[in-house]
């Protein structure tokens, strides 16, 4: 049940150790034997898949509020300027939108946690694997998604947990974990040497994957999608490039159109966009509690629905009504018509995450798709004085989206350079999605979130002029060198792994 207050006592708990039941290096989660046969590793790696939707058991018990997915949307899209948090609450998340953060927090220790786990058991699929004598392409494809989701959640833990590359890539990045035998005791990595191992990883997995399973289940376009991002924000700009042609030009996913857009993520295992989700089935409907739309949206009974689409997001999208990507942004309203607010907080629901098969808490997170590739694309041809060519990415973008009206049609509007209308429409696309936070940060831009909500320290519920600029009010702009904006290494790393050091 959430509460308005945070218990100085629980906080003070859970960011102190001795609360703390057990702590475990990332080496320490290890796989049940593998059976080497071609049924034997399809089920180990299928069980991979399952990990980043489960509620697994950390620390001796199962917490719903505790799963891979849930975690990473806490991490890296709560903080940013699109989201608004509507009230005080216990659960972690608080910290994503206060920048409060602790090495002890529950979301970012059980992130780091199942994120080894997931690569640990890829890195018993790959050594047991390669130990087979002429893998045929059917096993060839398992040892090759098993590089993948290891490149995947390395990537995610170095975005999350270190400096951005265009940052500094000689700064402490996360511990590697390539192979069962690697030492408990390990020193992070530098942020290029994770890069580094990431790229050669989602390389070899392309390399491998040759029999599709799927967009459930990782594939050689989500390699070279994967390449696309990983290479973008190196600031590798001709190699992202190269990775996003190889998607578009496989010809075998197309962008989705104003009519059918709409409905792109309740049903993102059969869109025509969709490169890479995971997969959910009803089954796996953790309803009000556990569920990632739980926090976005509520119809009355089905969530808590705290989180809101920030009048930041909404200022930027309001020139053009007719665009589609609206309908992912749903105002409650009340007998008259009105938006209704919670604590002066307008009420807009985010809808991404909500209504497979009928459900408002149910639906098949999208990792990969079409669109962020064409914008992937977009931003590298603008860094590389490609202005045209980027303008055409971003058209074929809004073209689909109900702006046809409102192309560039090759011309740059006046006062505005190339990468801003690309960080714009990344930002109209892909928002809820995991990546504002990247965006900003990388390209060492401050996140404005000069706006009412409860990301505000000191905030008060009377004064919701902010225009007033209330004195005690933090928080509302943060500069992109703010040691703030990456994640404390959580505590049973450091307590466990004295040669890994804490971040500042």
């Amino acid at each position: 049940m959430r509460i308005n207050i945070i218990l100085t006592g629980l906080f003070l708990c859970v960011c102190s150790t001795g609360c703390l039941k057990e702590v475990s290096p990332s080496d320490a989660i290890t796989s049940e034997t593998l059976i080497t046969t071609p049924d034997g590793l399809k089920n180990a790696v299928n069980g991979s898949y399952s990990l980043f939707k489960d509620h697994v058991s950390f620390n001796g018990t199962v917490d719903v509020g505790l799963m891979y997915l849930r975690n990473y949307y806490h991490l890296s899209d709560f903080s940013s300027d699109d989201i608004t948090c509507g009230q005080v609450t216990t659960d972690p998340l608080w910290y994503s939108f206060t920048l409060t953060h602790s090495p002890a927090q529950s979301n970012t220790r059980f992130f780091w946690y199942i994120s080894y786990k997931i690569i640990n058991n890829s890195n018993a699929v790959i050594e047991a694997g390669e130990k087979i004598s002429n893998p045929d392409a059917a096993t060839q494809q398992l040892i090759g998604e098993s590089y993948f989701l290891r490149a995947f959640c390395h990537f995610n833990l170095v975005r999350l947990f270190a400096k951005p590359y265009s940052q500094d890539p000689a700064a402490a990045g996360i511990i590697l974990r390539t192979s069962l035998s690697d030492p408990s005791q390990k020193k992070r990595a530098t942020v290029a040497e994770v890069y580094d191992a990431v790229i050669a990883d989602a390389e070899k997995a392309a390399t491998l994957m040759n029999q599709s399973r799927g967009v459930s289940y990782a594939n050689k376009e989500a390699a070279w999608a994967l390449l696309s991002r990983v290479y973008l924000y190196k600031e590798d700009n001709a190699k992202a490039i190269a990775a996003a042609d190889k998607v578009i030009s496989s010809g075998k996913f197309s962008l989705t159109d104003a009519i059918t857009f709409p409905q792109l993520f309740r049903n993102a295992q059969g869109s025509t966009e969709t490169i890479f989700c995971i997969a959910f089935t009803p089954v796996d409907d953790y309803g009000k509690n556990g569920s990632v739309a739980s926090m976005l949206y509520s119809d009355g009974n089905s969530g808590w629905g705290e989180e809101f689409a920030s009048s930041s997001l909404r200022d930027v999208m309001a020139a053009h009504p007719e665009d589609v990507r609206w309908s992912y942004i749903s105002p409650r309203k009340d007998a008259g018509g009105n938006v209704v607010k919670m604590n002066g907080i307008e009420t807009y629901y985010i809808t991404k995450y909500s209504f497979q098969g009928g459900s408002p808490t149910l639906s098949s997170p999208v990792m990969f798709r079409l669109a962020e590739v064409y914008l992937n694309r977009a931003e590298a041809k603008a860094k590389s004085n490609m202005t045209p060519a980027a303008l055409d990415d971003v058209d074929e973008i809004r073209k689909k989206r109900g702006l046809t009206a409102s192309l560039y049609n090759k011309q740059l509007p006046a006062g505005r350079t190339v990468l801003d209308v690309v960080l714009q429409e990344r930002r109209m696309e892909l928002a809820f999605e995991g990546h504002r936070n990247f965006d900003v940060y990388r390209n060492k831009l401050s996140m404005n979130r000069t706006y009412w909500g409860y990301h505000l320290a000191g905030l008060q519920e009377t004064d919701v002029d902010l225009s007033k600029a209330p004195v005690g009010y933090t928080n509302m702009v943060v500069n992109w060198n703010s040691p703030r904006t990456i994640f404390y290494i959580p505590v049973d790393e450091i307590q466990a792994n004295p040669l890994c050091t804490q971040n500042p």
